[in-house]
């Protein structure tokens, strides 16, 4: 096998876990998955915005699950460990399935993609683009966009930082896709520009007296020396 498509394997193989992970733990409020090979085998973490409802009682569904995945999708010794998301609002998946919930009970999707924009910008992001396509309004597919902060298309931090996930939902018009991107607090760019505090004029006068006092100290001390 090439390496190529060695990696192409593995790509489709860790999204059909990331999709079956989304059915099974829509009720725990699944946020993502990273997987990362080791000498004992596949280390795997569950982001969650309730890890009691991924463990279980006693540890069960993250028995199941760990039995599942090494069965069905061939995962070499599974070890599944749970972490809690401390920001919901910054992870992509977490925002698109709420919107999808907002739309499946009935709430309009302007009034949905505002309110999860604000929530997210309110959270600390540099920025956040939602898209929410489908027959929105007539039996015509239309999409639209709700944007706020900064969210560069492309580029380095672009690729390295954006935070993306698509959600789909089926109405009685037909099935709506929400897309969501996320640009989170912590992202460096190139040509951002940072502001340094300035110094009060008496604090540096302060300290010019203090370096002059120590300086003159000096010159005293060696001539007591010499002498």
């Amino acid at each position: 096998m090439s390496v190529v498509k060695h990696f192409i394997l593995e790509s489709i193989k860790k999204n059909e876990i990331d999709e079956f992970l989304q059915k099974e733990l829509i009720r725990a409020g699944y946020g993502g998955v990273n997987m990362s090979k080791t000498p004992l085998g596949t280390h795997i973490v569950i982001y969650a915005m309730r890890p009691g409802l991924v463990i279980g009682r006693g540890g069960v569904t993250i028995r199941d699950l760990a039995k599942i995945l090494e069965e069905k999708f061939q995962v070499p010794n599974p070890q599944i460990s749970v972490s809690e998301m401390e920001f919901p609002e910054l992870n992509a998946y977490v925002v698109a399935s709420r919107i999808a919930s907002a739309l499946q009970r009935g709430i309009h999707f302007r009034r949905s993609g505002y309110w999860a924009l604000n929530r997210v910008m309110e959270a600390g992001a540099l920025g956040v683009e939602i898209t929410i396509s489908g027959k929105l309004r007539t039996d015509r597919s239309r999409y639209e966009k709700f944007k706020a902060g900064y969210l560069p298309k492309c580029g380095y931090p672009a690729l390295k930082y954006t935070r993306k996930a698509e959600v789909h939902v089926q109405l009685k018009p037909g099935v709506l896709g929400v897309k969501v991107k996320i640009m989170p607090p912590d992202a460096e760019f190139p040509d951002r520009i940072k502001t340094v505090e300035s110094v009060p004029e008496e604090e540096t006068e302060k300290e010019a007296l203090e370096d002059t006092t120590k300086e003159e100290l000096k010159e005293t001390g060696e001539e007591e020396a010499a002498k």
